[in-house]
């Protein structure tokens, strides 16, 4: 009988800003748990989760990569995710289909625009998460600053489990607050002794300090707490577990990876806090999470193409998934069948013979899945929910410089879209062009790469674009439009009234009906719904997509042998693209909150660049020595902003975005 022993399974990720040391973190987890022997440096390209040749060049996480490891007798399935904005997407792939994760700090920078970011979307998967504060060893390392951050800017319940043992450079270990016990790394493994004396009054009020705060958020603490005036070390961990579960506290551990000091606990750590399959919700309906003996339900949230084949990353949520088994895409309605079921270390694969409820593995088999799809047992089929895709922002015209090789760019193109949901191919109707939209500047030159190289294609690259929206400004009201058609045979008729107006908030699109003695179907009044939708993909302005409208049907006619739902979907098409060109409207432009770290004598410089650019000032502080500047800047301005400001600063200034939305465009 299939069994699987899934409270010894943790399937969790690694998130953080980019060169917080998420890479660094995944590495000495594989090191210390004997998954590999030797270890892997960012700076060296030797890691094992950046394997992709432009990772090792560039030294960032582009796509996210898993791998296995053991620890305590428990099996870690880890995910290394990006810490880029441009590739956040990934990320949002990887937490569907995670049980936890590790949020990595910088003890130094705190909470960065990216940590922020990924924090936000972990919050919306409802994934609980730990907190590791990396780089303790570095000047200006401050642990107090960075749960104090946490807090402040992300809202979290942080619950520092650890005291460290000396500072930045001195840097040699912590003091476990719920065992009270230290561990210390002095050139070799961890070894655990007693707190210091110089420490142990400062250990005793920190432990006091996270007895009352867990004893606030946790009734059975909070009743010993009462009793007994203080918490046993059995009571204070059950209840941090309960709180992690929860998604009610973070608990928030430290360490120097690079130097090897603070990952055994952080593994402790993962194996006492983090869930295991069974402590999640079920899924696909079933009454138990993951019943190995319920019919296959499992979620793809990954395709990558290799020089042997197309492989498909899969977590299986109910059920088991065997080498020869025949699954439903119920995206597409097509079987597919397994061909291989593999566990996945980064590049390398090893084949097992069944993949059971709460394993994360690769198939090989499968030709059409797509990333977001839902595979299942034929007889019972089942749909999950995909990850959300984020819309591109970005764009710039691709064409080979060969026309011989223009079928190849392609199918190029085509393998892209189809590894990255992120990444949009169209065809320009107006120059014929073939434009490739992402995310962001880097996103697209990482892609255009990979054309080059892994399809030794020469292509020729236009100036970036980026992707405006058009909004209503002041509407129109009583627009009355009647679609008549007659040409033989059976006709259409469709006669509708709609009022457009702006809508406030982030929403994209509203549609209401205040028509009443049913006057229109209620059929119809879903068509005109449908018909307002499609018109919204080409705005009047310049074609652009419209956003941020408020469609109301006050009214309508039908014909009793003429109306239909194709009539009232062409009517309601017809007519807001009507409304539009009658209502007041302008353009929107993609922004973006752009952090840049520089030195202070370098500030007044940046300053003036970023307000050259359109740029909107909305902090300035210093931090360790430096000088951070956050602004509000359009997207279009920031192409090619990394060369500028590397002039400006002598290459001692960097700097950071992620979106923040849409504004109107100011000439």
């Amino acid at each position: 009988m299939r069994s699987l022993p899934n409270l010894r399974v943790r399937n969790l990720g690694i998130l953080a800003h980019v060169d917080a040391g998420k890479t660094t973190v995944t590495e000495r987890i594989l090191f210390l748990t004997g998954a590999v022997h030797k270890r892997g440096e960012v700076h060296d390209g030797t890691t094992v989760t950046d394997f992709d040749p432009q990772e090792r060049e560039r030294g960032i996480t582009i796509s996210s990569a898993a791998v296995s490891a053991s620890w305590d007798g428990h099996r870690l399935a880890v995910v290394d995710t990006p810490g880029h904005v441009d590739f956040s997407d990934e990320v949002e792939r990887a937490l569907r289909v995670l049980d936890g994760a590790v949020a990595v700090f910088d003890a130094v920078a705190g909470v960065e625009p990216q940590s922020e970011t990924v924090w936000r979307q972990a919050d919306r998967h409802g994934v609980p998460r730990i907190a590791f504060v990396n780089k303790m060893d570095r000047a200006g390392a401050d642990l107090d600053a960075t749960v104090a951050a946490i807090r402040a800017r992300l809202g979290a319940v942080a619950l520092p489990v650890q005291l460290p043992v000396g500072r930045e450079d001195g840097f040699r270990g912590v003091v476990d607050l719920v065992r009270m016990r230290a561990y210390v790394w002095d050139g070799g493994g961890r070894v655990e002794t007693e707190v210091p004396a110089r420490l142990r009054e400062e250990a005793l009020r920190r432990r006091r300090d996270l007895e009352e705060r867990v004893a606030e958020v946790h009734p059975d603490a909070l009743e010993e707490f009462c009793a007994d005036g203080a918490l046993s070390d059995g009571t204070l961990a059950r209840a941090l577990r309960a709180l992690t579960l929860a998604g009610t506290a973070v608990v928030v551990l430290c360490g120097s990876a690079y130097r090897d000091r603070g990952v055994e606990p952080l593994l402790d750590a993962i194996v006492a806090y983090l869930p295991a399959p069974a402590d999640r919700p079920p899924v696909g309906g079933g009454e138990r999470a993951v019943d190995p003996h319920a019919p296959l339900v499992a979620l793809a949230f990954k395709v990558h193409a290799t020089p042997t084949g197309r492989m498909t990353y899969v977590r299986v949520y109910e059920g088991a998934l065997s080498k020869g088994d025949t699954v439903l895409d119920t995206a597409t309605g097509r079987t597919e069948r397994i061909s291989r079921v593999l566990r996945v270390q980064a590049d390398r694969t090893a084949e097992v013979s069944v993949a059971l409820a709460g394993d994360i593995v690769a198939v090989v088999g499968p030709k059409t899945v797509r990333a977001g799809a839902t595979l299942c047992a034929p007889h019972a089929p089942v749909v999950l929910e995909p990850p959300v895709t984020a819309a591109p922002v970005v764009s710039v015209a691709v064409e080979a410089r060969r026309s011989t090789d223009t079928g190849r760019l392609a199918a190029g193109l085509a393998r892209l879209a189809e590894e990255d949901p992120s990444l949009v191919v169209r065809t320009d109707p107006e120059t014929g062009q073939t434009v490739l939209s992402g995310l962001g500047e880097l996103h697209l030159e990482v892609a255009v790469e990979r054309l080059r190289r892994d399809r030794d294609l020469e292509v020729t690259v236009g100036r970036p674009q980026v992707a405006y929206r058009e909004t209503v400004v002041r509407g129109v009201t009583g627009l009355l439009h009647r679609h008549v058609k007659q040409d033989g045979g059976a006709g259409q008729f469709a006669h509708v009234v709609l009022d457009v107006a702006p809508l406030g908030g982030e929403e994209e699109f509203a549609f209401t009906s205040t028509v009443t003695g049913g006057r229109v179907p209620q059929e119809y009044v879903r068509a005109v719904e449908a018909g307002c939708r499609d018109a919204l993909a080409e705005g009047p302005l310049g074609g652009h997509p419209v956003t941020g409208v408020r469609v109301t049907l006050t009214d309508g006619v039908t014909h009793p042998k003429d109306s239909s739902e194709l009539a009232f979907r062409t009517a309601g098409r017809s007519a807001l693209r009507e409304a539009l060109r009658a209502s007041v409207l302008t353009l929107l432009e993609p922004v973006a909150e752009v952090t840049v770290t520089v030195p202070a004598e370098s500030v007044g410089a940046v300053l003036g660049d970023l307000a050259s650019r359109r740029g909107r000032i909305t902090d300035s502080r210093v931090r360790g020595g430096t000088s951070v500047v956050t602004a509000t800047v359009p997207l279009a301005e920031l192409f090619g902003y990394a060369t500028r400001l590397r002039g400006r600063t002598q290459g001692r200034g960097t700097f950071t975005t992620r979106p923040a939305g849409y504004e109107p465009l100011k000439a």
